[in-house]
């Protein structure tokens, strides 16, 4: 999606769960092997329904779109603004964004393609970089806090969208070289797990001269799974190790039903862009290498478009069957992984709050709930707004409360170096361990501030500010805090974090180890229990 006006629309209304239900039941899900921590281990691939890291662990990517490399820009959107790239991807992290979603269009894969929209004063280190060199920036950045990535192939060109994988000025080939190439360009990169190979597949012409992308149709110039295993098994031929995202299609014939013909036998059920899997069951994408399938629908809100369900007596209790019919039925047969790939709001209409309620339920919580990755963190998407407002470092705050309690915020670094373009050695740092050391004490003192961010039924959200007062940098820093009984972490950030007894321990990252004077340090963290404020705060076992 990119602030797109025209959907084809689903007209046809679905058999309707029992009335009177206000939050969608949760997906059932089988106990997963050892939850992962954010974002696992090593490369991913898939179990079943379950995405699942190098050691078997299940992993759940609950990320975020941050676009603009598909437009004329080629390159994020915001990097204008007067937060550095780097702290908005800060922002993401701590808010509990494991992974990002990157969507570009072939223009800015091009030799001689120019990033614009860029602040210099405030982004001085990507000044005379090409988009390719920002995004490999980018994806070094985002590895080193814990974060993946998923490539979006956004649009054929920064004009608009595409019906098909292919225009009549970009080709098949075209589309699958510059797959390989972004495959080799990141093998051995971790960071960066997998392809969304096109972006919104939909329907075009009225039937029966369709002429847009079809699901099982059988015409290689128009079935779009037959495409998707073109795409993805020349992938996978490079780098084995990704996975395959494939987003569905809107109508499965590749054509829009006509209406006025009073002939309700050829009136199609369709659904959004990307959205319609119905028919992945009956004709499953085929990939030379197994456990590389993720499909990845796309669900909005009635901000984007007002489709019929939304306006049904039912509503919500109409919306886990039509999500079961589309797209849910895949993660409940254990078929395949989900991994929403777009979905969002203004949240200005009440429906649309209700409706986003209602689908963060039933994607699951947990780990072993289905993955996604929300449209978008960028407030300039035209029909949905953004988790960042206009000044693109504030959060939109209704919105990241729906969403924190399925969040899961990613942890560690993986491996992010990767060959540049000319073969020469990458020579970004990589996070490295610091040796076990006692950490000093601080020369002076500290202090500590706690904030609550959110809360719910068995279970919080929290940020511990503490601040150096001493003289001295300390570092490695560390911090600890104690809580009631009963309380127990379930995932934290911007540290290490980790619970023995009541008392829990915050050990410096590797790419922050040292907490300068005057410096302060803020943890966030989600934890299972009553709500409760940290106590007995300590810095490297000073009093805080």
């Amino acid at each position: 999606m990119h602030r797109r006006t025209a959907l084809g629309g689903a007209l046809t209304a679905l058999a309707t769960a029992a009335a009177g239900v206000l939050v969608a039941a949760a997906v059932s899900t089988a106990p997963a092997a050892a939850a992962a921590g954010g974002t696992g281990t090593g490369y991913l691939h898939t179990s079943g329904s379950k995405i699942v890291d190098s050691t078997g662990a299940t992993v759940r990517l609950t990320g975020i779109n941050w676009f603009g490399m598909e437009t004329d820009n080629k390159t994020f959107h915001g990097l204008w603004s007067s937060n550095p790239w780097r702290s908005q991807l800060d922002t993401m992290a701590r808010l509990g964004y494991n992974t990002l979603r990157i969507p570009y269009s072939n223009d800015a894969l091009k030799a001689g393609a120019t990033a614009t929209g860029i602040n210099d004063f405030v982004n001085p280190d990507l000044i005379g970089l090409s988009p390719l060199q920002i995004l490999d920036k980018v994806i070094d950045y985002a590895g080193s806090k814990g974060m993946r990535v998923i490539l979006d192939r956004h649009r054929p060109t920064s004009a608009g969208q595409s019906p098909l994988w292919y225009t009549s000025t970009v080709s098949e080939a075209t589309w699958i070289n510059d797959w390989k190439m972004l495959a080799q360009r990141y093998a051995g990169n971790t960071t960066v797990i997998g392809a969304d190979l096109h972006n919104e597949p939909h329907a075009e012409g009225t039937n029966p001269a369709a002429t847009g992308a079809c699901w099982g149709c059988g015409d290689t110039a128009r079935d779009w799974r037959l495409a998707a295993e073109r795409a993805g098994n020349a992938i996978l031929g490079v780098q084995p190790n990704w996975l395959i995202f494939v987003e569905g299609v809107s109508c499965p014939s590749g054509g829009l039903s006509n209406v006025w013909d009073n002939d309700p036998s050829n009136d199609e059920d369709c659904g959004w862009w990307g959205g319609n899997l119905s028919k992945a069951g009956q004709f499953p994408v085929r990939l030379n290498v197994a456990n590389r399938l993720v499909y990845s629908p796309h669900e909005y809100a009635t901000s984007v478009y007002r489709q019929g369900w939304f306006d049904d007596p039912p509503y919500p209790a109409n919306m886990p069957a039509i999500w079961d019919k589309y797209w849910g039925y895949l993660y409940k047969q254990n078929i395949a992984p989900i991994m929403m790939g777009e979905f969002g709001t203004t949240l200005q209409d009440p429906k649309d709050k209700i409706w986003l309620q209602n689908l963060m339920a039933y994607t699951g919580t947990g780990v072993n709930g289905m993955s996604f990755t929300y449209w978008s963190w960028n407030p300039n998407s035209g029909d949905t707004g953004g988790i960042a407002n206009d000044d693109w470092t504030t959060i939109n705050q209704p919105k990241q409360d729906i969403l924190t309690p399925y969040l899961i915020p990613p942890t560690g670094g993986g491996s992010t170096s990767s060959p540049s373009p000319t073969g020469t050695p990458n020579t970004s740092p990589a996070p490295t361990t610091p040796a076990p050391t006692t950490p000093p004490p601080p020369t002076g003192g500290c202090t500590a501030s706690y904030k609550q961010i959110n809360s719910w039924a068995g279970g919080f959200q929290g940020e511990l500010t503490v601040k150096n007062t001493g003289t001295a940098a300390v570092n490695p820093w560390s911090a600890t805090w104690t809580w009631p009984s009963g309380v127990t972490l379930a995932s934290g950030w911007n540290a290490t974090v980790t619970q023995s007894g009541t008392t829990v321990t915050a050990a410096a990252p590797a790419w922050a180890s040292s907490l300068a004077p005057g410096a302060s340090v803020t943890v966030g963290f989600t934890a299972n229990g009553t709500a409760a404020t940290p106590g007995s705060v300590k810095l490297n076992g000073t009093a805080c």
